[in-house]
């Protein structure tokens, strides 16, 4: 029988561990979560872990966004798909709550190092795969080297990344020189990673990112804020729109794409305006209570049919609020924007410094992202989402 300090500490190798595995490989993070589920489920003192958990309005409100998925099953027609979707979102029921009274303040630096070091490995096979020194390998080719993960997750996990390390560049006032050269070196090359790589979504996370540092860095003055925004940000725009040739051409087909959305409406741009105008339909039909868990794609279907025949149907209206609302309705909506409300007040209430920082800056991030996509649904972002807001909201305050 394990002894609760050897227990604790097989914890925290395992976190260390999933914090470095999340972002390369879907089977090893898995492998993970699922030896700590196991360890969890067996180590016994429920009650203790109950009440932990039952503290914590940010989880509370998981919580309920997870059961409102299962509520919904009982007006959708297609279980099958409705089983799918709760398959999808069940780190919000089981995965939270667990690391939640597990994860320790005193390894938090080591979480997010093992993180790091993860996210440069992948800027390093990234790299190699653009030099062309090793052949492209699974989602990676030389335009887009992406080869852990595509584009859509990488750029806005990259640029997470890239804001803890311009957060220890310049705010974090007692770094040391070696580590403010390590950080100062991964700096720029990350920054050069994000405009290299096509998640558009990721670039647009990556400008907001900046923009709340530079917030932060001038400790809330508004006007020094504002202006050194107006200049900070056109320039990085106008610097990585003249030296990357990809960067330049997502934008230009991003612009061109909404520009001529009626003429051609099949482009990624263009799909995207059809998902959200069909879905709204499917949101007048239905605006409190959504059409269930299951019945987004059987119901678009049959909007597509109608509107736009002559483009392919989804399963996914790739823009989170829309999903929400589809499926539940302004509950649904209202139960998910508890989630980042909890986050937001949360942080504001903890002592100034990093986490404080982190805490602020991730909601407002995701916040962002999901009007581009469902990030709450993707393995990678919804697992980064999940790890970080483990400890980030969190009291540790333990029976």
């Amino acid at each position: 029988m394990l002894r609760k300090f050897d227990l604790e500490l097989i914890y925290q190798y395992l976190l260390i561990a999933l914090a470095f595995l999340m972002p390369l490989t879907v089977f090893g993070g898995n492998l993970i979560i699922v030896l700590i589920c196991f360890i969890w489920l067996l180590s016994g003192r429920y009650k203790e872990k109950l009440r932990q958990i039952l503290k914590s309005k940010f989880l509370i409100y998981s919580i309920i966004f997870y059961l409102l998925h299962v509520v919904g099953m009982l007006w959708t027609e297609d279980l099958e798909w409705g089983l799918h979707m709760l398959h999808k979102m069940w780190y919000f029921i089981l995965l939270l709550p667990i690391l939640f009274t597990i994860v320790d303040k005193d390894y938090i630096n080591k979480y997010i190092q093992a993180f790091l070091l993860a996210i440069s490995i992948t800027e390093v096979a990234s790299y190699l795969v653009w030099f062309e020194v090793v052949k492209p390998f699974k989602n990676a080719s030389v335009i887009d080297p992406t080869p852990f993960m595509s584009h859509v997750s990488y750029n806005p996990i990259l640029a997470f990344a890239i804001y803890l390390v311009y957060h220890q560049i310049f705010l974090n006032k007692s770094i040391d020189k070696i580590k403010l050269f390590i950080f100062s070196f991964f700096a720029i090359t990350m920054t050069v990673n994000m405009f290299i790589t096509g998640g558009r979504a990721g670039h647009i996370m990556y400008f907001v990112m900046v923009s709340i540092l530079i917030y932060q860095f001038f400790n809330a003055n508004k006007i020094k804020s504002i202006i050194a925004v107006m200049i900070i940000i056109p320039s990085i725009f106008f610097t990585a729109y003249q030296s990357s040739y990809y960067f330049k051409d997502r934008v230009d087909a991003a612009v061109i794409n909404t520009l001529n959305y009626n003429q051609n409406p099949d482009t990624s741009v263009g799909l995207r305006i059809t998902y959200a105008v069909n879905s709204f339909e499917i949101i007048k039909e239905n605006p409190f209570f959504g059409v269930g868990t299951g019945d987004f794609r059987l119901e678009y279907k049959e909007i597509n049919q109608k509107n736009t025949p002559y483009l392919p149907n989804t399963t996914n209206p790739h823009n989170m609020y829309t999903l929400v609302l589809t499926e539940f309705g302004l509950i649904g909506l209202i139960s998910l924007l508890l989630i980042f409300y909890q986050q937001f007040k949360f942080s504001y209430s903890a002592p100034k410094g990093l986490y404080r920082d982190i805490g602020i800056s991730m909601p407002i991030l995701y916040l962002v992202i999901m009007l581009s996509d469902s990030y709450l649904l993707g393995h990678y972002t919804s697992l980064v989402f999940i790890f970080f807001s483990s400890f980030l909201y969190n009291n540790f305050e333990k029976d």
